[in-house]
């Protein structure tokens, strides 16, 4: 179906439906169409073509070369996106060479020049449908401040890649960080449903990031398209690190570098060892009855146990803590004697509850027990060494199935700053 508005003295009263999007002008009190300069009998074409739903199919804008000439054509959504497009060297037709987003609002910008020279201007508009399936963002974790080794992570409502691996690298590409202090960082594809982001080294300490997606009526891959996810932004405190030497049976604390204590510490006995590497704070919890049975542990066995705690601080899902243990301060800085957590005397304990926050690093050396898995059972992101973690990005493995640079279709790229 052809889409027409005659650019001469006046405005068009029609306003026209296909199957893919509908177009008006200023004479049905929808968004405005204008005509300026006299142009005689040239007409603006605005052609939209395929079957339902095909918004992968190329928008058109014409004219009648006998009587005149296109000579710009600028095509943007509702939130500034350019569609790309080309001209014809000939100036009588304009055709997109980008997806067109669902449910987007486009205004398209028509300069013309008719065959005695006239200059001439028409703005039409129209609106595309919903996708058939769409793609929702969760950034997975609440606005606030938190430590230095916090990972972002993104969970998709839908798996990407099953049907186009190339998919991913679009999805990737849409998903924006932005920092005011300079960070090398990258995604990292978990699975098809969830990226984790983070820097080669840490957050620096102090600085504001926000992640965001750009996905919101962009078509990702056949029948896929985005929906308009919500932004978060999180904020680092100082950099506050303890490291755990489980051989020494001692914990020291650091704030930005400066040693603030040494703590004595009892970890994980022969068979229940603490899990070496680096981890990151997932909460914090004043008081947490703990259970042998939530690890395996059957009931009456010699080491079943039924344990109320306090000021713990989490460190895997599995159920690691650091938390006050006053039972067992005779083996603090002796021996390690727990079922997997750092134990501590109620003092020292509770003056990590206030001391540390959630994002914060917990590293475990000299332990007998295995390495903190990267993915799983908490944040163990920082376990991989920096060229494993950008291995697990699409990026490098092309963009868009039709070629379309997702950077350039909608100004995409991630930009760490």
């Amino acid at each position: 179906m052809d889409l027409m508005g005659t650019v001469a003295r006046g405005a068009l009263a029609a306003c026209f439906l296909t199957t893919a999007f509908s177009a008006c002008d200023s004479g049905t009190g929808a968004p405005a169409a204008e005509g300026t300069g006299d142009l005689g009998e040239l007409r603006v074409v605005l052609r939209g073509t395929g079957a339902e739903g095909a918004l992968d199919k190329p928008v058109e804008v014409a004219v009648d070369g006998a009587k005149g000439r296109i000579t710009d054509v600028t095509v943007t959504d509702a939130a500034g996106r350019l569609l790309a497009g080309r001209l014809g060297v000939d100036g009588t037709r304009w055709h997109s060479t980008a997806p067109l987003a669902a449910d987007a609002h486009y205004t398209v910008r028509v300069v013309t020049e008719g065959r005695n020279g006239a200059p001439g201007h028409r703005t039409l508009a129209f609106e595309t449908e919903p996708g058939r399936q769409t793609l929702r963002v969760d950034f997975g974790t609440r606005a606030g401040t938190y430590g230095v080794g916090q990972p972002l992570t993104a969970r998709l409502s839908t798996p990407v890649g099953e049907r186009d691996p190339r998919a991913r690298a679009f999805v990737e590409g849409a998903l924006r960080v932005e920092s005011d202090r300079p960070v090398e960082g990258a995604w990292y594809w978990v699975s098809d449903r969830e990226l984790h982001y983070r820097p080669k080294d840490y957050w620096p300490a102090h600085a504001e990031i926000r992640v965001s997606s750009a996905l919101d009526g962009i078509r990702i891959e056949d029948g896929l398209y985005g929906a308009r996810s919500a932004a978060l932004t999180l904020r680092t405190g100082e950099r506050v690190e303890a490291v755990v030497d489980a051989r020494a049976h001692l914990m020291t604390v650091r704030r930005g570098g400066r040693l603030l204590r040494t703590i004595p510490v009892t970890t994980g006995k022969p068979g229940f060892d603490t899990r070496n590497g680096i981890k990151v704070v997932l909460g914090k919890e004043r008081y947490v009855r703990m259970r042998g049975t939530s690890i395996g542990i059957p009931a009456g066995s010699p080491d079943a146990y039924d344990t109320p705690v306090s000021d713990a601080l989490r460190v895997t899902l599995s159920g690691e803590y650091l938390h006050a243990a006053p039972w067992s301060v005779g083996s603090q800085g002796r021996a390690n004697v727990t079922h997997g957590c750092t134990g501590m005397s109620a003092r020292d304990a509770a003056w990590l509850f206030d001391t540390m926050r959630e994002g914060d690093i917990v590293t475990v050396v000299n332990s007998g027990g295995a390495r903190m898995p990267p993915f799983g059972n908490g944040f163990g992101d920082w376990n991989l060494p920096w060229n494993e973690w950008r291995e697990g990005g699409a990026q490098s493995q092309g963009g868009r199935r039709d070629g379309t640079d997702p950077g350039s279709l909608a100004r995409l790229r991630p930009d760490s700053r």
